[in-house]
């Protein structure tokens, strides 16, 4: 009812104020269309007109925006909810693949990808479905799709590169390395990536260039000394290399500057020595060997010392070496084995067997070891005790078993367990020597002829 009467008073208002303006207003108003068209109005009746047209046009105007408001509100809701429901099922599909159900996982993933075949992620989840089902080449294609709508995306590139290199198909992974790259030439994922394939190729130039840049982008953080490490790796396979080519005066410079920067680096102690070697420089050769044991007491250089003092014939000088390091160190098991083998190998069974029967009565137990014993045992003309050694050797009993071993990861057992005590796999264990066995074929020899009597 207020509405009414307010409409009602405003309709009143209108009629007196437009009776008013007319009364003041008396003149017409000509209003030209063309040349020849016009129209005559009173004033009043032109500005009614006037402002009708306005309020027409305003609220027209209005109107209109508030349709178009209203259209894209309702598309976009449609959008949000076909988003929505791609995205539910999307999920799913994951968690099937998560879960391991590759069927049920391709599936739900192929009937998001109908839904919405623009979304990258559905094509990158599809990808990892078909890898993962062995079907390397339908992976690819998929991550090819992906990478056709998001040419830039790094997710999609990594995992596209990842699965050429576990394809086999480095040239293709590189070039994918390399074009993330030529886009961010600070990521070090990529170049990390692009490294360890120059290092599986044996390219050890270019991952060395490699691994400088990413020296240079990795000044801190707790992957630094890693890094400096794999440097000074990288810098001992070219060194190593050029020993190979016959370029000894570089592989030696390298060396010795590896040694200085890491003295703990075996492998560059060794090569000084082997190039000092080819060099015929046996002296200096020796020392480093003879360094690289005290500092690091590893095998390698007792191997290398004998081999260089064998050869020369100069047997001495090693057992010099080997009793000075004894007088030092009395309880290196390590020394008093090699120099336990030495004695043996000089005839020096007396000694030798000294420095043996010190390892095996301190716990020691190898087959090398029983090895060794049973030689000097037999030297010495103690043929039970070798016998014994030889057994232990042999891991032979009393009982002659014959042992198991585990199919899943090789462990060597004496008794059978109804499941690995070391991989807890169940039924895997069987005679080492089963497929041999099984896969042997019966040779029919001539038959032997009984004790006594002829042959017919």
């Amino acid at each position: 009812m207020i509405l009414i009467a307010l409409l009602v008073l405003a309709f009143i208002v209108f009629a007196v104020g437009f009776l008013y303006f007319w009364g003041v207003n008396p003149g017409t108003i000509t209003i030209f269309l063309t040349s020849d068209l016009s129209y005559t109005l009173p004033s009043a009746i032109m500005l009614v007109c006037v402002l009708l047209v306005g309020l027409l046009i305003g609220n027209g105007v209005h109107f209109l925006s508030a349709f178009l408001y209203s259209f894209r509100h309702w598309k976009g809701g449609r959008r949000l909810k076909k988003a929505e429901e791609v995205g539910s099922i999307y999920h799913s599909g994951v968690g099937r693949l998560l879960s391991g159900d590759l069927k049920q996982a391709r599936t739900l993933l192929k009937k998001a990808l109908d839904r919405d075949p623009r979304r990258v992620d559905i094509y990158l989840a599809l990808a990892s479905v078909a890898l993962q089902e062995g079907n390397t080449q339908e992976g690819v294609e998929l991550l090819q799709q992906a990478r056709k709508l998001d040419p830039q995306g790094l997710e999609v590139l990594f995992k596209l590169a990842t699965t050429y290199e576990a394809s086999g198909q480095h040239e293709e992974s590189m070039g994918i390395y390399k074009e993330l790259l030529a886009g961010d030439a600070g990521n070090r994922k990529a170049m990390r990536s692009l490294r360890d394939i120059h290092m599986d190729s044996g390219d050890w130039q270019e991952a060395l260039t490699l691994q400088k840049r990413i020296l240079k982008t990795s000044k801190t953080g707790s992957k630094v000394e890693t890094e400096k490490k794999i440097l000074l790796q990288l810098r001992y396979e070219i060194a190593h290399s050029d020993l190979e080519d016959g370029n000894r005066d570089q592989a030696i410079e390298v060396c010795r500057d590896i040694i200085k920067k890491d003295a703990t680096f075996t492998p560059a102690r060794v090569t000084l020595g082997d190039a000092y070697h080819q060099a015929g420089r046996d002296t200096d050769a020796a020392k480093v060997y003879q360094d690289g044991y005290k500092a690091l007491k590893k095998s390698v250089f007792l191997a290398r010392l004998e081999d260089l003092y064998i050869n020369a014939e100069d047997p001495a000088a090693l057992l010099a070496f080997y009793r000075s390091q004894m007088q030092v160190d009395s309880e290196d098991m390590l020394l008093k084995l090699y120099l336990g083998r030495l004695c043996l190998r000089l005839e020096m069974v007396d000694e030798a067997m000294e420095h043996l029967t010190d390892l095996e009565t301190s716990g020691v137990d190898f087959t090398k070891l029983h090895l060794l014993l049973a030689e000097a045992q037999r030297r010495r003309n103690n043929t039970e005790e070798a016998i014994v050694e030889y057994q232990k050797a042999l891991s032979i009993d009393g009982h002659l078993l014959l042992g198991f071993v585990c199919e899943a990861c090789g462990a060597r057992l004496v008794e059978w367990h109804s499941r690995c005590p070391e991989c807890k796999t169940w039924d895997s264990l069987v005679l080492p020597e089963r497929k041999q066995i099984q896969d042997a074929k019966l040779i029919e020899s001539p038959k032997m002829i009984q004790h006594g009597s002829q042959e017919k």
